[in-house]
């Protein structure tokens, strides 16, 4: 049986770049030998798209000498062509792209479009979903139309607070009381993020998170247990057993998830069956909320004093490291990581198809009188 080629995409010109090659290691690792042949491709900080050697211990070399290609935004290439010295070299044919991109230009829907231009089938959610899914303040906005509970929040543009200070100041201190966090509406992995304890570090934590992002959420800060659902499929939809994060450290910022030991797991969370059902309710809901497909993880807070659940963000790739939740909740959900890697190049393959039987033109009949008989 001829093996399909994966095209494992990481890196990419994002504050998450590192955690990307931690993940599309782990990813390249599941991937079973005898069905698949990985095809690293990997976007350099500045934007160049490299491929070389399949072997993990390689992930690195390849952002730093692999050889230059460029994806075609054209289907009838469906294929990485070869730049620079390596111009005139036979084209890098791929199956199924496996985007393992997290943050700007990789997880926002910038990438996923040009994969769809160029035809091919790609591991995860879609233009809209992944646009959405970055975006915290429309995702926000589009739960609480849908009835779902989220924590109270404020959308600030970059330009409005370098413009109007004074107003924006005076608006969170008017709807929020302390603690407050403050971050990048449009990143990941809690990177600019910062817990805001008093009115005179606001500035500081937003100035922080605008060298990220054109926008920036302020939310109101919860005192409670981190509860994480993962989220599989494209129309049927299956959820995971819901997992809990304890941070060792204030919150579970970008050092207590990828720099140091400490954090806890604990899968599955200490729940009652209720409270199960609820999380796992939710997590669905919000997935078709922003029309995702494939995969996310679903990430809520359950409030100490009040035992409330709030859902907080959808992450449409989630972290793949040997330590994340996504994967480790579908093991303990009896879905272990090579299958669900099987499964999610499965369901890029079954959208792939049914999109192509989706319409794109129509034919008017010869003398119809129509613009194309002129």
């Amino acid at each position: 049986m001829k093996r399909l080629r994966i095209g494992v995409l990481f890196g990419g010109r994002s504050g998450e770049h590192e955690v990307s090659l931690a993940s599309a290691a782990s990813v390249i690792r599941a991937l079973d030998p005898e069905k698949y042949e990985a095809v690293p491709i990997g976007i350099s900080k500045d934007g160049r798209w490299l491929v070389g050697t399949s072997s993990v211990k390689m992930l690195a070399d390849v952002l730093k000498s692999g050889d230059r290609v460029v994806l075609p935004p054209d289907p009838s290439a469906a294929a990485l062509v070869p730049l620079g010295p390596a111009a005139g070299q036979p084209s890098v044919g791929v199956d199924v792209v496996f985007p393992v991109l997290h943050g700007t230009f990789g997880e926002d829907g910038t990438v996923q479009g040009l994969i769809e231009l160029a035809g091919l089938p790609y591991v995860g959610a879609g233009v809209l979903a992944s646009a959405v899914g970055m975006d915290k303040d429309v995702q926000k906005r589009l739960f609480e139309q849908a009835g779902l509970p989220i924590v109270p929040f404020l959308a600030v543009r970059r330009s409005e607070w370098e413009h109007e200070r004074a107003k924006v100041l005076k608006a969170i201190k008017k709807k929020f009381r302390f603690p407050l966090f403050v971050k990048p509406a449009t990143l990941g992995s809690s990177v600019g993020m910062t817990r805001v304890k008093a009115a005179h570090e606001i500035s500081a934590a937003i100035d922080h998170a605008a060298e990220f992002a054109l926008k920036i959420v302020v939310e109101r800060g919860v005192v409670g247990r981190e509860i994480e659902v993962s989220v599989l499929g494209n129309d049927d939809l299956s959820a995971s057993i819901p997992g809990e994060i304890v941070p060792h450290r204030e919150f579970y910022d970008y050092q207590a998830k990828y720099l140091e030991q400490g954090t806890k797991l604990l899968i599955p969370a200490k729940l009652t069956k209720a409270q199960v059902a609820v999380f796992q309710e939710y997590a669905v809901r919000a997935f078709r909320c922003i029309d995702g497909s494939g995969m996310a993880r679903c990430d809520f807070f359950l409030e100490r004093r009040s035992n409330k659940i709030y859902v907080n963000e959808l992450n449409t790739i989630p972290g793949f490291t040997s330590i994340s939740m996504y994967p480790k909740l579908w093991e303990a959900s009896g879905l272990p990581y090579p299958k669900l890697i099987d499964r999610l190049i499965e369901l890029a393959i079954e959208l792939h198809a049914e999109k192509a039987r989706t319409k794109y033109s129509i034919e008017l009949p010869v003398g119809s009188g129509g613009a194309l008989d002129a």
